[in-house]
């Protein structure tokens, strides 16, 4: 078995790897699937964060108003309230995935992909976290593929993708930077790194990277089952 977490910044190109990942074999979850399942309401978070943010966020259906959600997050300085009650639960749902990944396929490799690895440890910290599995992501995760890309060219990928007719190019490319602003730099995940792909190029470029990772994230997984040491 081998524990993997995958991780970009926004429009790094990390839900492609992971697709590439599925092909080759590994067993993929999303962090984002999980936030969204925990935050739909009949949930303790849905409660929580309602009850922190107010009925504002509630969309008349009764499901939370993501954007206006994001909107006090990124703009009004909250994000850390509502990682505060989001991560946890995330986390958990997490291992609890890779359990029953690994009791199903011993030999699994198991992928996280997720934008916010390393985010979720620093806030953690910041909320005077010092040990357990959201401080320190090691105690759940064995192996961490970074993609990096240079930051406008995330953000031309972000604009493209949610606004691909450019009507509102302007106004994503601000909630492009702000988002980034919050994210921890690549420069700082890549030196964290087991594996660094670098998805500045085409996609034929970015796939003959991964399946030369893969074929060294095989090699871990079974010094994992002859219990050699991944170090």
């Amino acid at each position: 078995m081998l524990r993997v977490g995958l991780t970009g910044g926004l429009g790094s190109g990390k839900s492609t790897v992971a697709a590439m990942l599925r092909e080759l074999g590994a067993h993929v979850i999303e962090a984002d699937a999980l936030g969204r399942e925990v935050m739909e309401p009949g949930h303790e978070v849905y409660d929580q964060i309602v009850a922190r943010f107010g009925s504002e966020v509630v969309s008349p259906d009764g499901h939370l108003n993501r954007a206006r959600l994001a909107d006090l997050a990124f703009r009004e300085g909250r994000l850390l309230e509502l990682n505060a009650i989001v991560h946890p639960p995330v986390i958990e749902a997490q291992r609890r995935w890779m359990e029953e990944v690994f009791a199903r396929d011993p030999a699994a490799i198991a992928v996280l992909e997720s934008a916010l690895i390393f985010e979720v440890a620093r806030d953690a910290r910041a909320r005077g976290e010092k040990d357990g599995p959201l401080a320190d992501w090691r105690r759940r995760i064995d192996r961490i593929i970074v993609v990096t890309a240079p930051d406008e060219l995330k953000i031309a990928r972000y604009v493209a993708r949610l606004d691909p007719n450019a009507r509102n190019k302007a106004v994503i490319e601000v909630d492009a930077r702000n988002r980034l602003s919050h994210q921890v730099p690549d420069a700082e995940k890549t030196t964290q790194a087991d594996y660094v792909l670098d998805n500045s190029g085409d996609i034929a470029a970015l796939r003959v990277q991964v399946k030369a990772l893969w074929s060294r994230l095989e090699a871990e997984s079974n010094k994992s089952r002859q219990n050699l040491s991944l170090q």
